[in-house]
């Protein structure tokens, strides 16, 4: 890897920023430059690194190029089909293919007054000033950021002004239909006070080929501000996916992540929030389930900053063949955060000898008068409620499906977006023996 890193730094990059949205705003291109030199610089994660210990990414330091489609593709058949079945109507619908927006499968509707909902890339060639705070290097959290930060080709940007309620949810659809494709989207919420809004994130494909997706979200809550963000992530076997979700919470906001890892050979998702008002409140949720060889890779951080805030932390994983897993939690109350209240939680299920998990839940606290706790277990499939019902009838596989089941849906029923409920319920029970006689039971 050290040979195409080398390579790397020394390639003209000349071309590619000046073919990428902005080229023609001198803070776009300066910004994009100096990323990558720092990425050059670090290069790709090492396992000797703790943050990366169990995650092995030099299958993405194997490409042969990290360069971006400069030129959107058309969209294929299957595409087209996928933007048109998975969204509910009176969404707010972006579609994104390859990391290029595409208006023509787009539909984002009647927004309320004040609301935008716009393309960062037409924003960036715009001239448009508005994102470039979140550009600074100090919202780089990993080398991948700095990756993203130089070739993001586009995303989402909504800004919901004060006071103003978005009833429908806005979807962010992106379809990885190339082959073997770089993909960089990059999505920007600002909400304003007392604002109020659900955003589903969702990353598909349509070929299995090895694409890399490196994506960044960043939020910003004013104060009051309620935020209720959906990521799902279903791209194909091959795919390679890492992904970082960054929220800043002022006084009084509320944020909730959902993070459902259902799909790809290696993934990560790296989620901050940073509470720094008084009274802020966080809930992150996730689950992930995995087969085969997938890997999936959850790292969290919430950083209570201001005193009297709360934040709520459950993930759960299903975990067969020779799957790996890992969670890492990290929840740090610095000394101004007097009355913190914090919990975190972590459950696993491992369904075969070869499948593996590594969890690591961390508290580091620095102030008095806080209420923190932290677990996490791992462990095959109860026995006794296996028992239960195999001695009222149900044969082993249905049996068993039923528990897997159930202990899923302590995460899926945390979703309040009830079009979005069923959709997750449907994928799990795919991949379970006897699904489509649960999907009857229920």
């Amino acid at each position: 890897m050290s040979a195409q890193l080398e390579s790397w730094r020394n390639m003209d990059l000349e071309h590619v920023p000046h073919r990428l949205s902005g080229y023609d705003a001198p803070w776009v291109l300066a910004v994009r430059q100096s990323a990558f030199q720092r990425f050059s610089l670090h290069g790709f994660p090492a396992r000797r690194e703790e943050e990366w210990k169990y995650t092995d990414v030099t299958s993405i330091g194997r490409r042969t190029s990290l360069a971006p489609d400069t030129i959107p593709p058309e969209p294929s058949s299957d595409a087209k089909l996928l933007a048109w079945t998975l969204a509910v109507e009176g969404m707010h619908l972006m579609v994104f293919v390859n990391g290029h927006y595409d208006a023509i499968l787009s539909a984002a509707g009647n927004l309320p007054p004040g609301v935008r909902l716009e393309s960062l890339a037409k924003l960036l060639d715009n001239g448009s000033h508005l994102p470039e705070r979140f550009f600074e290097q100090r919202h780089e959290h990993t080398v991948f950021s700095s990756l993203n930060n130089a070739f993001t080709t586009g995303g989402a940007v909504l800004i919901i002004p004060a006071n103003v309620v978005l009833k429908a949810p806005v979807y962010l659809l992106f379809i990885a239909s190339g082959h073997g494709a770089a993909i960089y989207p990059r999505n920007i919420i600002i909400a304003g006070e007392n604002s109020q809004a659900t955003i589903i994130e969702h990353y598909t494909g349509t070929l299995d080929v090895h694409n890399f997706t490196d994506t960044i979200t960043q939020l910003d809550l004013a104060a009051g501000a309620n935020i209720e963000h959906c990521k799902l992530l279903e791209e194909g076997p091959a795919a390679a996916h890492i992904g970082g979700i960054h929220a800043e919470q002022a006084a009084a906001s509320h944020f909730t992540s959902h993070s459902f890892a259902l799909g790809c050979h290696l993934g990560r998702n790296d989620i901050t929030v940073k509470l720094q008002g008084r009274g802020g409140c966080c809930t992150l949720n996730g689950l992930y389930v995995l087969n085969e060889r997938q890997h999936m890779d959850h790292h969290t951080r919430i950083d209570h900053l201001s005193a009297a805030c709360v934040s709520r932390e459950y993930y759960r994983g299903v975990l067969d063949g020779a799957a790996h897993g890992v969670f890492n939690g990290k929840v740090v109350v610095h000394a101004s955060a007097y009355g913190t209240d914090a919990h975190q939680e972590n459950h696993n299920l491992l369904l075969s000898r070869n499948a593996e998990i590594d969890t690591k839940p961390q508290l580091e606290i620095f102030a008095d008068d806080v209420k923190c706790t932290h677990g996490a277990t791992v462990g095959q499939l109860d026995e006794d409620q296996l028992f239960y019902l195999r001695s009222r009838g149900v044969d082993a596989d249905l049996a068993r499906s039923l528990v897997i089941y159930g202990f899923a849906d302590d995460i899926i029923g945390r979703v309040k977006v009830a079009s979005l409920r069923p959709h997750i319920e449907n994928r799990l029970l795919d991949r379970l023996p006897q699904g489509e006689l649960v999907k009857e039971l229920l």
